[in-house]
């Protein structure tokens, strides 16, 4: 059964997911991202470019030639084939093949936008008896 994991109270739900990136690059973790807004793909795909300063951490679109060998991919489609075994979702709505991952992490920033059907989300998760594990990150991850 997949494991869920809530990070909340993010100050900035981007910024966050490329620092949780960071994280689940160094423990060598494969990650698919679902990022379903362009404008915040491109912003993603920026942070994880810079930053940490004088990095990079390994990803690129799930369409990329590159993909079967990079372990952090994005994408606004979750219908493709199965690359890794953990979900970032960055969208509002669920993930609707999210049962296929071992581990599905949950950004939510402080935004109403992000908040609410997070909410939701969480609700449905729990009443289905999946294993859920909640963070307040407003302090940073």
């Amino acid at each position: 059964m997949t494991h869920i994991t809530f990070l909340h109270s993010a100050a900035d739900r981007i910024q966050s997911a490329a620092q949780w990136l960071q994280q689940a690059w160094a423990d060598r973790q494969s990650v698919l991202v679902y990022v379903p807004d362009a404008d915040h793909a491109t912003r993603l795909d920026r942070l994880l470019w810079t930053q940490p300063a004088l990095s990079f951490l390994p990803h690129c679109r799930i369409d990329s030639p590159l993909a079967t060998e990079t372990p952090i991919l994005l994408t606004d489609q979750l219908d493709g084939p199965d690359l890794g075994n953990c979900l970032l979702n960055l969208g509002n709505t669920l993930p609707a093949t999210f049962s296929r991952f071992e581990h599905l992490v949950e950004i939510v920033s402080t935004e109403d936008a992000d908040r609410l059907p997070a909410r939701e989300r969480f609700k449905f998760y729990r009443e289905r008896g999946y294993a859920i594990d909640s963070r307040d990150i407003s302090g940073g991850l």
